[in-house]
């Protein structure tokens, strides 16, 4: 009868323990950090080098640089290509968490949208016809030109020329504006710098030529955008200053553009 009583004991307290046990581990899972969602991210895939679609997948310098970030900041994504005013819309009506897509930081995009650092410099430059007479922006006067609607490329040219001047030729891509130069439609293509120029280094029998005109384009930098009040911000900001100082910026820029960025520049913008 003892010996029962003492096996009984112990049995009970065993149970004890475990119970006890089971419980610590119940509050140690309830207190793990809540799983981040997947991203949805919007992007306009008809800008090479930045975003295109080659076989049906995205691809380009954006495309390195936001797998990187994710990395960096610890989120999965999906990338989707929807049109250049699509993405607007998408983070206007906040059906998208943000987009990468060669976006220009400005002071009336900053009106509806929230970017972050800026992640690479840009300026506009005018795609020609290589016996062009066109040698500036005011040479564009009294000239056709194409652009892309919406971008800063259009906003440039409109204040060079005027904004409801009917030389400006707008088109939903810049694929098609640089068709229009091409066929002959237009006398110019304004448009970002790394865009057209790799466009001309690759079409070499379109004998095209890029001009430089700093005094009439100012320099651009480039950003990711949201919706207004995103918390996304403050994780992805940290995320650029990461990959600007371990070196995976500058790999993937020296990859797709073949020289070394200016990422003091960049961080000097911050």
């Amino acid at each position: 009868m003892k010996k029962f009583s003492v096996l009984a004991f112990v049995l009970v307290f065993v149970l004890i323990l475990s119970a006890c046990g089971a419980g610590s581990g119940s509050s140690a899972g309830s207190s793990a950090a809540p799983k981040k969602k997947t991203l949805r991210i919007v992007d306009d895939a008809t800008y090479a080098p930045f975003e295109y679609l080659d076989k049906g997948k995205i691809t380009g310098f954006d495309v390195d640089i936001m797998k990187a970030l994710a990395k960096e900041a610890g989120y999965k994504y999906q990338l989707v290509n929807v049109g250049w005013d699509p993405v607007f819309a998408e983070l206007k009506n906040k059906t998208a968490d943000m987009s990468i897509s060669a976006i220009t930081i400005n002071s009336d995009r900053e009106k509806t949208y929230d970017f972050s650092y800026p992640y690479f410099l840009s300026t506009n430059k005018i795609l020609v016809p290589k016996n062009s007479s066109i040698k500036s922006g005011a040479d564009l006067k009294g000239k056709r030109i194409a652009v892309q609607t919406a971008t800063t490329g259009q906003t440039a040219v409109e204040k060079i020329v005027g904004k409801n001047n009917p030389s400006i030729k707008r088109f939903k891509t810049i694929n098609l504006a640089i068709m229009e130069l091409t066929s002959g439609g237009a006398d110019a293509v304004v448009a970002d710098n790394t865009v057209i120029e790799q466009y001309a280094k690759n079409n070499p029998g379109k004998n095209l030529k890029v001009i430089t005109d700093k005094k009439a384009f100012d320099p651009e930098f480039y950003g990711l955008m949201y919706p207004k009040g995103s918390k996304l911000r403050a994780d992805f900001n940290k995320a650029i200053n990461k990959i600007y100082d371990n070196g995976t910026y500058t790999k993937i820029y020296k990859k797709w553009f073949k020289v070394t960025p200016n990422v003091k520049d960049l961080k000097a913008q911050q």
